[in-house]
């Protein structure tokens, strides 16, 4: 049966699609897959891009006819299935999370549903034939949440919690102060305690409530059975108190994490909201939403940048650092590319647009942060299951404390009132905020520094490598030959410049990247070159032609040999020592006699052997290079770059195999390379590393992690965050930890009442928050 083959970029057929895992992509490969002609449907990756792959029978289907087959699937998934993203506000406890993912999640037709807290986000996938966005949206709010208009918060709302807190602690301190030292009747001071509770529980009860509603025990369920446990007692002032401090602590949580979050929405506000185009002969401010590929933007000294694209006229130095990090402006020319939210300097620019706004590198980097941070790493996903226990775990302890005391002549108010306290005491708010509040600060404050991680889950795996394994070709060295060591022969009569001019006027003639090199290094010395003329390539030996009339050679020993030209002894020994470092020996004879030798290599990227080192510092304990080039060469730039361990003469596939007999030997392993043909490797490694996110669509899809310059310096600096970050969310879990175990035992013994307990827990909360907030801080330093 004959068999024909159709790939399709997945943006092209779903362009709603931002994860090429999306469950759409499943869809559209089962759809396709059923129609008739069609005999397998599925999706490979090829050079890191997500590509859907049909096999067809020709027979039955032309090349167009599978097209439009796709994009009619394409098209049908498109109308019936949704994603959408959602500001979720009035979130004043990760418990909320639960709450909202069960409620929405129950409704028919909601495929998916993911919610952040940290981020205040919520991002749902729905079957539109079953439900809607408005009914989606509805569920939230039945649950005492709100949905902001595009995402914009009103004063109030931004400061209610704040507010309401505040006047609590107010009627709190007022019925205290006024019925000890002012006489206040006893009736007065009650009445402004249940103020207190009012004000200071109006949010915790509402989603105590919802939680109840879902069938989900909460924190807020906790702290609610606590402050009417002090009622019952009689305890108005204690419980007053705890609603207080409780709603007093998640307003400062709330206000805590807010730096975090704006420390990635400053991201989004880097590109300007109109831009100035030249369309018919005028210059005319335009929305970027509504720019168009191939307009020429103008954009003036200062000002910045658009969109992506590539500058068709004028030079310019341009401050790169909000999108790469790079603490240097980097030049622009004609031809060269420039990205949406850089800042120009001193030079007027035009700039044709290559990306339309939704798809500039900037663009796409706020679409991989929002799902960053709606990922939920290991350590976050290990304590979310503590908590399912840990919860109904402290409801049914406290209960036991209630009934089992007074059995052993304990009075019940007492056993009552250490039950409540218990339930304070073995709240775990701060257990739960210390690892969402980590990840989302460190991977704002890597995204600050040109660093794009996709996720906890590989901002933690960063903190985790045990050994790192580099590509050499333009990671580890730039990826273009260059021209490294002249030497003349001495009584040639000769000087290096000479040999170089002679060489550069044959390689002038070839097209070749050596020949390329040759030539780069002759122009930068301005050398005048001699005529060439009647120049040929041989294979495998170099070129031979006429300079000025005589005959000429460049090329290797090879070349020489054949045509009977002696090598003369300290030329050779030279080249032996050239050969010994990795580099590419041409020799120049004229006139029958050898006049010099050029050596021509893969230079380093600067500093490579600086990050090697910090990389030591930051605890890796193994750099291995990959590489297809022979040993000797590799073994050469190894030992110039201080890699530890060279794997060479490697094919493509070769490269996956050693990354996973690496992986098996160190456990947790990252791969850094170029995002192209390291693409298996990456996939495969703990933590796959490109360079050069901004420049290459490849690179942002491929990989773990993106250094958005091309900059192995950016490398350390990511290592020693993800080290940083598991730092501050292992001391988090033990401040949580610690504090719940002290507050558990001091409740249950009667050192401890309902005041100290939420003044502890309260506290314990807000420093993990500001714990993890030192993470904006980092700058490559430790924690």
């Amino acid at each position: 049966m004959s068999e024909a083959t159709l790939q399709l970029e997945i943006s092209v057929v779903l362009p709603h699609i931002e994860d090429k895992r999306d469950r759409c992509v499943g869809r559209l490969t089962e759809l396709m897959a059923g129609h008739k002609g069609i005999q397998q449907a599925h999706v490979e990756r090829e050079n890191g891009q997500a590509l859907v792959c049909l096999h067809y029978d020709p027979n039955l289907l032309t090349l167009e006819g599978v097209r439009r087959l796709a994009q009619r699937a394409g098209a049908q998934i498109t109308d019936r299935f949704h994603h959408v993203h959602l500001p979720i506000e009035g979130m004043d406890c990760s418990d909320c999370v639960t709450v909202l993912e069960h409620a929405v999640g129950r409704l028919d037709g909601v495929l998916t549903v993911s919610v952040n807290y940290a981020a205040q986000s919520m991002r749902v996938e729905f079957d539109g034939q079953q439900v809607n966005q408005a009914a989606i949206e509805r569920r939230v709010r039945s649950l005492g949440y709100a949905i902001p208009a595009e995402g914009l918060r009103s004063w109030l709302s931004e400061n209610r919690e704040l507010l309401f807190s505040a006047l609590a602690g107010l009627l709190v301190l007022v019925g205290w102060a006024g019925g000890r030292f002012l006489g206040l009747p006893q009736p007065v001071s009650l009445a402004l305690y249940i103020g207190a509770y009012i004000l200071g529980g109006w949010d915790i009860s509402r989603h105590a409530f919802h939680a109840l509603a879902e069938r989900h025990f909460d924190t807020d369920l906790l702290m609610v059975i606590a402050a009417l446990g002090a009622a019952a007692l009689g305890e108005f002032a204690e419980g007053a108190l705890l609603l207080f401090l409780f709603s007093l602590g998640h307003a400062l949580e709330e206000r805590a994490l807010e730096r975090a979050r704006n420390a990635i929405k400053a991201l989004a506000d880097l590109a300007p909201k109109t831009a100035l185009v030249r369309r018919n002969g005028a210059e005319v401010e335009t929305p970027v939403a509504q720019l168009q590929l191939d307009d020429v933007v103008i954009v003036k000294p200062g000002a910045r940048l658009p969109a992506d694209g590539v500058v068709a006229v004028g030079r310019s130095a341009v401050n790169q650092a909000p999108v790469t990090g790079e603490s240097l402006p980097v030049d622009k020319m004609p031809d060269t590319p420039v990205f949406a939210g850089t800042i120009n300097g001193e030079g007027a620019l035009e700039v044709r647009v290559t990306r339309l706004a939704k798809d500039s590198t900037l663009a796409r980097v706020m679409q991989m942060m929002e799902e960053a941070q709606a990922q939920k790493s290991p350590t976050q996903q290990t304590v979310e299951r503590f908590e399912r226990i840990f919860v109904p775990a402290v409801l049914i302890g406290a209960l036991l404390v209630i009934f089992a005391p007074p059995f052993f002549g304990v009075p019940i108010r007492a056993s009552f009132l250490r039950a409540m306290t218990l339930l304070v005491a073995a709240s775990p708010c701060a257990l739960a905020l210390g690892t969402p509040a980590a990840i989302l600060a460190g991977v704002a404050q890597a995204a600050r520094n040109g660093v794009l991680v996709k996720g906890g889950v590989h901002l933690e795996n960063l903190g985790r490598l045990k050994a790192i394994a580099f590509d050499k070709t333009g990671t580890v060295t730039h990826g273009r030959p260059e021209l490294t060591d002249v030497v003349a022969r001495a009584g040639a009569g000769r000087e290096a410049d000479d040999v170089l001019a002679l060489a550069a006027a044959l390689e002038s003639r070839s097209g070749h990247p050596l020949a390329q090199a040759v030539v780069r290094a002759a122009q930068a010395k301005g050398l005048a070159l001699p005529d060439a003329a009647d120049v040929a390539a041989i294979t495998g030996r170099g070129l031979q032609g006429l300079l000025d009339g005589l005959p000429a050679l460049l090329g290797n020993a090879a070349l020489l040999a054949d045509a009977g030209v002696p090598l003369p002894g300290e030329i050779a020994a030279q080249a032996d020592a050239w050969q010994g470092e990795g580099k590419t020996v041409m020799f120049v004879a004229l006139g029958g006699q050898v006049v010099g030798a050029l050596a021509v290599a893969d230079t380093l990227r600067p500093g490579v052997r600086a990050v090697m080192a910090q990389l030591a510092q930051a605890g890796i304990s193994r750099t291995i290079m990959l590489t297809g080039d022979n040993a000797r060469a590799a073994a050469a730039i190894a030992r110039q770059a201080g890699l530890q361990d060279v794997r060479a003469d490697l094919m493509p596939e070769d490269k996956l195999d050693a990354l996973k007999g690496l992986l098996q030997q160190y456990g947790l392993v990252g791969m850094v390379g170029d995002g192209v043909n390291d693409a298996p490797a990456l996939a495969h490694a703990t933590v796959g590393i490109a360079m050069g996110g901004a420049g290459t669509d490849v690179a942002l899809e491929t990989a773990d992690v993106a250094l958005m310059a091309d900059d192995l310096g950016k490398l350390p600096f990511a290592v020693g965050l993800g080290r940083a970050t598991r730092a501050i969310i292992t001391q988090n879990l033990v401040i949580a930890l610690g504090v719940i175990g002290v507050l558990v035992v001091a409740s249950l013994t009667g050192l401890a009442g309902i005041g100290i307990a939420i003044f502890f827990h309260e506290g314990s909360t807000i420093v993990v928050v500001l714990n993890a907030l030192r993470l904006l801080g980092y700058r490559g330093t430790n924690v």
